[in-house]
């Protein structure tokens, strides 16, 4: 299995710490937030090569810091060549440019580089060779206000994905759906095809909204807290929270 981690985006909204420094290498409590991340990635039992989606204006910070990362398995940064938030490629093509650049052909594990989780990534791996099948990860949200800003899911009896929305006024159910997905090597013809048939590229959750009406989708709770760092009151906030920790 190879993780390709998205960290492409421009972080705006954490100007101006991210203006001249990628999001995922902002320290909080005392380590990079990638750090954080691909620390348990490469724990996971069946990955074998790590995969980092960079912007142009940033690729050379990853390579720096893949340089000097102490993970077992190799690890490849990808420039998608864009230098501005205006000219970003989106997750989704991002994805599909490592896929088509590194000649995958394998299961792919796919991870946002912005979070922080406090709980192993191996029980997600685990979920998807249980079932045999391409799988998302979910989470209970009770507040309406928050639903309407991210996807939602419904499922059955056996978190088979029913249905996904994206953003929806209505949501169908208290599902939310953080930007991580495990994604069948039966399913990349699927994938690589997505955008000929009308599949969002913005965010991440695209083609998984994309593939649930095209092959079968299981859904897994986090069995613990996400934290997104999505704002300079978000940043601070993990700060507080992991002060010390490493």
């Amino acid at each position: 299995m190879k993780s390709i981690i998205i960290a492409a985006g421009y972080a705006t909204r954490l100007y101006p710490l991210t203006e001249n420094m990628p999001k995922p290498l902002l320290e909080v409590g005392g380590t990079t937030i990638l750090d954080r991340l691909m620390r348990d990635v490469d724990a996971i039992r069946g990955i074998d090569e790590h995969i980092i989606v960079s912007n142009h204006k940033f690729y050379e910070q990853f390579m720096a810091w893949s340089r000097q990362a102490a993970l077992k398995h190799p690890v490849t940064i990808v420039d998608d060549g864009t230098m501005t938030n205006e000219t970003r490629l989106g997750a989704v093509r991002d994805l599909l440019l490592a896929i088509s650049q590194q000649h995958i052909d394998d299961d792919i594990m796919v991870l946002a580089a912005d979070n922080i989780l406090d709980f192993s990534l191996q029980g997600f791996a685990d979920f998807f060779h249980d079932k045999g099948a391409s799988v998302i990860m979910c989470h209970h949200e009770p507040e309406l206000q928050r639903l309407q800003r991210t996807g939602v899911i419904a499922v059955d009896d056996n978190m088979r994905v029913l249905k996904m929305q994206e953003k929806p006024e209505q949501p169908v159910s208290h599902w939310a759906v953080p930007p991580f997905y495990i994604y069948k090597r039966s399913d990349l013809p699927l994938i690589r095809d997505c955008m000929n048939h009308g599949c969002g590229f913005d965010a991440p959750g695209n083609l998984a909204h994309y593939l649930v009406d095209r092959t079968p989708i299981y859904a897994w709770q986090m069995p613990g807290h996400r934290f997104d760092i999505g704002s300079l009151d978000s940043y601070q906030e993990a700060q507080q929270l992991f002060r010390g920790e490493r």
